[in-house]
Formats: structure tokens, C-alpha cells, sequence
């Protein structure tokens, strides 16, 4: 009985160990810089921005997102929010196209995203890293705050 018992235990202890590796591997890859590859990238006509840089910070259990980009057309975009992969909505200032965001994590290398504005989905986004880490490509279906069809892949290097 007491072996039985010690056996679970170290199941459990090794399985917990496993799952915070996993965590920790997946945020690891995305923390940093990432700095948009226009040329590696495929957006509508006149949906590409001129620059965007991603920050990525580990955040207790989740991330902290920091966006600046300068779109095709208009001024600077600069927002920010603090996110856990619970997949629950958490707001977002300054961001032209969401006031919420909900991240859920698929597996060590996949998240996904949602963008809300005034409660309806606007956009859904799945983020992959690369295996080694120096990727990060994010694909954006949905429409934008005006109505335009949004259908991208976004290519970004870690810098």
C-alpha cells in the first residue's frame, strides 16, 4: 500500500513538473521583441502596416502584450494589456479594433486569440512559434472596426 502510495506521488510530482515545463517553454519562446518581416508576410490590399513591433514580458501566470505599429494609413498605434491563457476577456486600451482580448494557450508552440469590440467578435488570431524559437506568425481572420474583411499572415522575427 505504501509503495502504491509513493508511486502516485511521484507520478503526480513528476506530472506537475512536466506541466510547468511546458508552461514555462512556451512562454520562453514568445518573450522578447518581435519585429515585423513585411516581406515574409501576406496581407490584403492595403492592410499591411509600415512597421509593428511586438513586446512579449512574462506577467505571474500569463503576458504582458505591448503593440506600437504604424498602420498603411494614419497615425501611430500604441496599446497594451495583461493576459492569462484562461481564455476570459481582459480589456484593451488603444487598440482600434478590440476593447477585449482572451488569450487560450493550444500547446507549448500555439496560442489563440479573440478580439472583441462591444462584445461582439470581431477577429480570431492564432499565434505559432517557431521550434527554434526566432518566428512568430500570427494569423488574423475577421473583420476590423470598420467592417473591412481582415485575413492575414504575419510574419515576425525575434530581435
Amino acid at each position: 500500500m505504501q509503495a502504491r502510495m509513493r508511486q502516485a506521488s511521484l507520478f503526480t510530482a513528476v506530472a506537475i513538473t512536466l506541466a510547468v515545463a511546458f508552461a514555462g517553454t512556451a512562454l520562453a519562446q514568445s518573450v522578447g521583441t518581435w519585429k515585423l518581416n513585411l516581406a515574409k508576410s501576406k496581407y490584403q490590399q492595403g492592410q499591411a502596416p509600415k512597421s509593428t513591433i511586438l513586446v512579449y514580458e512574462g506577467a505571474g501566470a500569463g503576458i504582458k502584450v505591448t503593440v506600437d505599429s504604424v498602420p498603411a494609413e494614419g497615425g501611430a498605434i500604441h496599446y497594451a494589456y495583461t493576459a492569462n491563457y484562461d481564455g476570459k476577456d481582459v480589456p484593451v486600451v488603444g487598440n482600434p479594433n478590440a476593447d477585449t482580448v482572451a488569450r487560450t494557450r493550444v500547446n507549448a508552440t500555439t496560442t489563440k486569440l479573440v478580439n472583441k469590440k462591444g462584445g461582439k467578435i470581431l477577429s480570431n488570431v492564432t499565434l505559432v512559434v517557431s521550434a527554434d524559437g526566432k518566428t512568430l506568425t500570427i494569423t488574423t481572420t475577421g473583420k476590423d472596426a470598420k467592417g473591412q474583411n481582415i485575413d492575414s499572415v504575419a510574419v515576425y522575427d525575434k530581435q
